[in-house]
């Protein structure tokens, strides 16, 4: 899965999902892939993907539910519309993302990035991240897909985004 729309257009990041109904309303249940979660509710449009392609959705309401969030979109006033958005990715352009600081990244930002060892072996692009809770995983594709730990000073060297570029200190035996 990418979380990119083509070159050409803006690209889309995406920050959850949608996982269920709640009530009669329209509500929605919104898994978030933000960090902290609750981030999710600072946009002030979803762009939601359905059957038909990306659609501008304006969130006119959202709060904290269980380990999740409920969220009611605009125009999105009962439940068979809502059920219809069951499995939607949620995204946001990356120009409304914040600036993540520096030597900080977003996923998305190294996405489709070459990974390169130091003695200049090169590995294929950035497929994807995994969160794994001791650390962050990059699933690297090329000749065989492998995975790498995201660690900042021992394993990855260095992050050249205008290169395209993630330096790694890794064995290309493993």
């Amino acid at each position: 899965m990418t979380n990119e729309m083509s070159d050409r257009e803006p690209r889309l990041v995406i920050i959850g999902r949608v996982v269920g109904v709640y009530g009669v309303r329209g509500w929605i249940k919104v898994f978030s892939s933000t960090e902290p979660p609750e981030e999710i509710l600072d946009y002030p449009t979803w762009q939601v993907r359905s059957g038909s392609g990306w659609q501008a959705m304006p969130l006119a309401e959202g709060r904290r539910y269980g380990k999740g969030f409920l969220a009611h979109l605009a125009d999105c006033d009962d439940r068979e519309v809502a059920r219809d958005l069951i499995g939607a990715d949620i995204a946001v352009y990356r120009s409304e993302l914040p600036d993540p600081g520096p030597d900080r990244f977003y996923w998305a930002d190294l996405q489709g990035l070459t990974v390169r060892t130091t003695g200049g072996v090169e590995f294929g692009t950035l497929d994807r991240m995994l969160e794994t809770g001791a650390n962050d995983v990059m699933v690297v594709t090329g000749d065989r897909e492998r995975l790498i730990p995201y660690i900042r000073g021992r394993v990855v060297v260095d992050v050249d985004l205008e290169q395209g570029v993630i330096l790694v200190d890794w064995d290309p035996e493993f």
